[in-house]
C-alpha cells in the first residue's frame, strides 16, 4: 500500500517538472495550497501521532518535540549550506552560475524525496489513516520538488537532458524509499521520533520555501485562501479518520 501510494508522489514530481517548462500564472495558487496541506498534516496529524508514539521525555521535554525542532533546524542548516555554496561558486564565475551547483542542489532534492518515501512507509506502519495523511503532504509538496529540481538544474547552465534525468531520479526516489520500509519495521518509540523529526523538516519546507515562493511574485488574497483551504481540508480528513 505504501509503495502504491508513493506512486502519487512519483506522478506529482513529474507534473512539477513539466510545469517548470510551461510556467503558468496559477502556479502561486498550487504552491499556496501545498503549503496549507503540509502545515495541516504537521500540526493536526503528524505531530500528535509522533508525541503519542515516542512517549518518553528528555529533560522534561517530549522526545518527539525535541526531534521536531531538530528536524526544522537540520532542514534550515542544509538549505543555508547550499545557499552558501551557491554564493561561493557564484563569486567565482562571471555570470554567477556553475552547472555543478545546480546538480548538487538537485541531488539534495533527490535525497530529500527518498526520505519522504521512508516517511510514507513508516507512517503506514502506524496505520492506514496516518499513512494516507503523510502521503498527502508528501504528494502535495512533491509538485514543488519536481518544479524546483528541474529549475535548479537548468538555471545553473545544465543541459535539458541533465535536468530531465535529475527530475526522473527525484520522481523515483520516494517510491524507492517507501519500498525500503517493506524490509524492516520500526519500533514504536523510534517511529514516533522519526515522524517528529520529519514533521520539523516538513514544516520548514512549508514555512521557509513553499509559502514564500507562492507569495514572491503574486502576493494575492487567493493564495492565502488556498493555504487556509489546504489546512482546513486536512482538519476535515483527520476528523473523518477519527
Amino acid at each position: 500500500m505504501a509503495v502504491f501510494v508513493a506512486l502519487g508522489a512519483f506522478l506529482m514530481t513529474l507534473a512539477g517538472g513539466w510545469t517548470a517548462q510551461r510556467v503558468t500564472d496559477r502556479r502561486h495558487l498550487v504552491l499556496g495550497l501545498a503549503g496549507g496541506l503540509m502545515l495541516g498534516v504537521v500540526g493536526l496529524d503528524l505531530l500528535p501521532e509522533a508525541l503519542e508514539a515516542a512517549g518518553t521525555e528528555v529533560h522534561g521535554v517530549p522526545a518527539a518535540l525535541l526531534l521536531f525542532v531538530a528536524g526544522f533546524l537540520v532542514a534550515h542548516l542544509v538549505e543555508r549550506l547550499l545557499a552558501a555554496r551557491q554564493a561561493a561558486h557564484g563569486a567565482e564565475e562571471h555570470d554567477g552560475r556553475t552547472p555543478e551547483v545546480g546538480l548538487t542542489a538537485a541531488a539534495a532534492m533527490v535525497g530529500h524525496s527518498a526520505m519522504d518515501g521512508v516517511a510514507i512507509g513508516a507512517a503506514f506502519q502506524v496505520g492506514h489513516g496516518m499513512g494516507l495523511a503523510v502521503a498527502l503532504a508528501v504528494i502535495a509538496h512533491d509538485f514543488a520538488d519536481g518544479f524546483n529540481t528541474f529549475t535548479l538544474t537548468t538555471v545553473y547552465g545544465n543541459a535539458r537532458r541533465r535536468a530531465v534525468a535529475m527530475l526522473v531520479a527525484d520522481a523515483v526516489a520516494p517510491v524507492a524509499g517507501a519500498a525500503s520500509t517493506l524490509l524492516f519495521t520500526l519500533p514504536e518509540p523510534l517511529l514516533g521520533g522519526y515522524l517528529g523529526f520529519f514533521g520539523g523538516a516538513l514544516l520548514y519546507l512549508a514555512a521557509a520555501e513553499i509559502l514564500p515562493e507562492a507569495h514572491h511574485e503574486h502576493p494575492a488574497r487567493s493564495t492565502v485562501l488556498c493555504t487556509v483551504a489546504g489546512a482546513a481540508f486536512i482538519w476535515l480528513v483527520v476528523g473523518i479518520a477519527e
